[in-house]
This record gives structure tokens, sequence and C-alpha cells, in this order.
């Protein structure tokens, strides 16, 4: 029977099937970091149980980590205390752990990936959303709560229904000045917030296969935010160079071994898809976000919508949803019919697990280079994903182009991406922001984000407001 690419690696690490329609999942791999995992070590602790498999864990700090004077004290107590206390528990526990002053030390969906501890095939978990991302390689990666952190560190295993299979195939190349975070966004924007929900999404086609792996993973980041329980695709040729050479990646005769299993990993002529969606790439043009979730978006030749103009499949108005864009239009304190482009931008942030990778760098100071920032803005950074994503770009000398243009210039950290650090914006703050979400305080209380990828973040930077990259290209 021809399976989908989740049916494949679902039923390869199914351990028992329950009469009530759950599954017992077994788990392969598990990122940890400060914010979730106290709670779950705790719990271990207290059941006088040890880590079933300690090998499987890799642990690093980057929620809460500061990006400015990091030999200092942390200021915050609540941050210290959840950053010595991973400290402890990874070094009771013999964890591989990359802390505050380890050069490895990044966001937690970078250093996997980044390590080669994500690999094709594998189910991988950690108590973050955005786990999602690890999916460009193949993987069955999600996030998961502090309970079920703890039943993987006791069981490698979880308790858990199958997800429905969704495929978005998209047609064609990427035009110039398109990126991937901008199909994503269109991608959300079309289907809805909760257009995934309870399916795993695979993302296929010509336009998806010519993607770099970096662009893969700021897609498979971001399909949380379409409502879906994970985002796939299928390991290639791309995939298995990336991986080769890495750390923690199989090597001699186990790469081969691998890399035998990881080709069979694709979805099968006539297989079943719950759902599918056909995309044509060159309808597709840079997006930015207006609202308050990925989903109040559209391109940057569009305008902010009228709330009276929403209506339902069957043509009414739908009052919901006009009662949502107002209430997001009055929280970015934005007017109907504004035009996208030329909404002034008071912060630029270029970071995230979603965009702070070595390539979205590059592409960030392509457009920077040799200019400066605009003077209505009032701070512009760029935080590297990881501390080998900053040394590489050091060495490329990308730091002294953001420096010299008024970029500052970060150590790795989550950073403005949450704001549960110092990296925030201040009420009524407009930011240009490469990180995933935009909901209300998300980038810190009353601050106003418009999601968009690094190039669109480095053109606003330069004009002071949102602008189409292609025009400064």
């Amino acid at each position: 029977m021809p399976k989908t690419l989740y049916d494949k690696i679902w039923d390869e690490h199914v351990v028992h099937a329950f009469d009530d329609g759950t599954f017992m999942l077994y788990i392969d791999r598990h990122l940890v970091h400060e914010v979730t995992s106290p709670q779950a070590f705790e719990g271990i602790g207290l059941a006088k149980r040890k880590l079933h498999r300690p090998k499987s864990i890799l642990a690093t700090v980057d929620h809460n980590v500061p990006t400015l004077n990091r030999r200092q004290e942390i200021n915050d107590l609540e941050s210290k205390i959840q950053i010595e206390t991973l400290d402890e528990n990874c070094q009771k526990n013999a964890l591989e752990y990359f802390d505050i002053n380890d050069k490895r030390q990044g966001i937690v969906h970078i250093i996997g990936p980044e390590q080669g501890f994500t690999l094709p095939g594998i189910t991988m978990v950690c108590g973050d959303s955005h786990t999602s991302t690890h999916g460009a390689f193949g993987s069955l990666a999600f996030g998961i709560g502090t309970s079920e952190i703890e039943q993987v560190f006791a069981t490698q295993t979880l308790i858990m229904k199958k997800s429905k299979n969704m495929r978005i195939w998209v047609d064609g190349v990427l035009e110039h000045g398109v990126t991937s975070k901008d199909l994503i966004l269109y991608i959300i924007a079309r289907i809805g917030i909760a257009g995934g929900t309870g399916h795993v999404i695979e993302y296929a086609g010509p336009a998806i296969h010519n993607l770099t792996m970096e662009a893969r993973m700021s897609i498979c980041n971001m399909s949380i935010e379409a409502g879906a329980r994970a985002g796939l695709i299928a390991p290639d040729k791309t995939t298995f160079d990336y991986l080769q050479g890495r750390p923690m990646a199989p090597s001699g005769k186990l790469w081969e071994q691998a890399r035998n299993y990881w080709e069979s990993l694709y979805s099968d002529e006539q297989c079943y898809f719950d759902e599918e969606i056909k995309l044509h790439s060159e309808n597709i043009i840079p997006h930015v976000t207006w609202g308050t979730n990925p989903e109040m978006g559209g391109p940057i030749s569009s305008r902010v919508p009228d709330p009276e103009s929403i209506l339902d499949q069957d043509g009414k108005p739908d009052y919901v949803k006009q009662a949502s864009v107002v209430r997001a239009l009055e929280y970015m304190g934005l007017r109907p019919g504004t035009p996208l482009e030329g909404i002034k931008i008071d912060q630029v942030f270029i970071g995230s697990c979603t965009n702070s990778r070595i390539e979205d760098l590059r592409a960030a100071a392509s457009i920077i280079k040799g200019r400066k920032v605009a003077p209505s803005i009032k701070r512009a950074m760029v935080v590297p994903g990881s501390g080998l994503v900053k040394e590489a770009a050091e060495q490329e000398g990308l730091d002294q182009i953001f420096i010299e243009s008024g970029f500052e210039w970060r150590e790795p950290g989550c950073s403005m991406c949450l704001a549960m650090n110092a990296d925030r914006l201040e009420p009524g703050e407009h930011c240009a922001t490469t990180s995933n979400r935009n909901f209300e305080g998300r980038q810190g209380r009353g601050g106003r984000s418009h999601l968009m990828s690094p190039i669109m973040a480095a053109a606003a930077a330069i004009a002071g407001y949102i602008i189409d990259v292609r025009k400064v290209m």
C-alpha cells in the first residue's frame, strides 16, 4: 500500500496501538532548553526515576540568555534561576549541554541541525512549539508540554493520536527578491492560522525542491503558525550534503547505511493525502504582516483591509473575523486602506529560530552593505542563531557590514523574538522583525510586530519604513 512520508516515519516508531485510537510512539531524540525543562527534571527526581536514554538529549540555553554583556551577572532573577537550574540538571544527569560560555550555544532549533543531531526519519521533540523546524530534514518533529517532557525523560515514548496528511505543492521557482519566508507567510495568509489543524503538512514540488536547507527550515519552522502539528520535506541530495561531516551525524559505514535508508523517505506515488493544495510560485511576491497573528498579512503591494469587507464562504459578513481585525487594527494603530508599503518602523530585529542562520545574515548584509540605517530607526539589531553562526559571520566580515551601517551586533539567543530577556519593544513601537509570531505583546508589552524576511527587514532599516526590497536590490 502506498504511504506518505509521514505514514512511513510514524509506522516505524509505533510501539503499541491502543483500543481508543491512540498510539505509543517511540521518540528518538530530545532537545532541551531552560524554560520548559525545570519542572520535568524535578518530576523525575521526585519519582526517583532516572532518564531513560540520556544520550538522546541535547541541551542548551537560549530563551533567557542576554545578548549583550554576557560576562556580567544576569539581572533578571527568574532568567538567572532558569539558566542555573539547567546547568545543574545537565551536570547531574551527564547530558550533552552547550552552556552560555560554549561557542556552540545557540537557539535550540539552530544547533540541532548545525550539529547533525537532527536527522531524516527520526522522531524529535522539544518543549517549544517551533520544533517543527526540524521537519525540513524529513524528521517527524513537534513541540511538547512540560508533562510530556517528563514522560519522554522517563520512558522515551509519548501517547498520542495520529494526525491527518496534508500536502502543499508549490510549482516553479521563487522569483528574485522572494524568499522562503515570503512563501510561508503567503501560505498562512491563504489557509489561515487554523488551516493545518489536525494535520502534518508535507511541502513538495519544484519550488520546494530548489530551496536550500536553511530556506526549508524557515518554512517548516512556521508550520505551527498554520495550526499544523508538524511540517515535513522529503530528504534529498541537498539534505545529505548539508548533514555529511556534521559532528553528531553518522560517518563511515554508518553514513552509507543511514543514507540508504534516508533515500526511501518520500511519499509514494498514488499515496493518499487528506487534503492537497497546489500553489504557483509566480503568484508570490514579498509578504509582510499588518495584524496580530501570522494570518493577518499580505503582499507588500496590498493595503490594510477594511474589516467590513471580510466575508465568509457564503459571501456573508464574517462577524467573528471582522471583530478580530478591528481589534488587531486598534492594537497596531493602523487604519483600513493604509498601504503596507510606507508603514513607519521604530525598531528592526533580524534573528529568531526562523531567520538567524548564516544564509539569512548573508542575505540581509547584501542589502545593508554600503548603506546606513535610517536616522528615524531607534534601534536595529542582528542576533545570530548560534555561536558558530556568529563566528562564521565574523570570519566573512558580515558583522562589520552591520556595525558600520548602524546595526547592533549581538550574542546568540532567542532575544526579541519573544522578549524574555532585555531585548524588547516599548509600547506603541513598530518593529520589522524576522521572527515567527506577531501576537499582542510578543516582542514587548504594547509592541507592534510586522513579520517579514531578512532582506525585507534590512530594506526597512535603510528606508525607515516598510518597503518592497526589490526596489533597493
